[in-house]
């Protein structure tokens, strides 16, 4: 595996890990940070291995679904999944914007905390993908900071404010 590409975001967030985690797993604060600039609907979130998370992200009149099977669940250390693009029966499908994106990403996040603060590193890697999802998915990596640091940056705000 370790001659896939793996996309890679580190962050540092001035919260507790018992916080962090809570605002990655709790399913009334995921939609505050998770799909920035969108309208975020958590249809389904069962927090264990072989749970479901199945999320609508809507915008301009479209919907856009993502099914997540949880595969580890080791509060508040680590969330361990496979992530895809799905239809609104939760059916996995190929991405509507990116035909060779790959169907599956395996996604790692984990959480350590440190003086008081707390270092989320998220990993996401192309899974039993084909060789054109594997370059579609190498092609997109430099533009992927730009989705997930927006959310990164609601998030922070986030966790400030449940600090407040």
């Amino acid at each position: 595996m370790s001659d896939l590409p793996t996309y890679v975001l580190e962050r540092v967030f001035d919260a507790p890990r018992a916080l962090v985690w809570k605002a990655w797993t709790d399913p009334a604060l995921l939609p505050r940070w998770y799909g920035p600039r969108v309208e975020t609907i958590i249809h389904r979130h069962e927090l264990k291995p072989g749970g479901l998370w199945l999320g609508e992200m809507r915008w301009g009149g479209n919907s856009h679904y993502q099914r997540v099977e949880f595969t580890e669940v080791a509060p508040p250390e680590r969330l361990v999944w496979l992530h895809s693009v799905s239809d609104a029966d939760w059916t996995i499908i190929a991405n509507p914007m990116m035909a060779d994106w790959p169907r599956v990403l395996l996604t790692t996040v984990t959480f350590a905390e440190e003086d008081g603060q707390t270092r989320m590193r998220l990993t996401w890697v192309p899974h039993e993908a084909s060789e054109a999802e594997i370059a579609c998915f190498s092609a997109a990596m430099a533009g992927m900071d730009k989705g997930w640091g927006a959310g990164m940056e609601l998030l922070a705000e986030l966790l400030t404010e449940l600090q407040a």
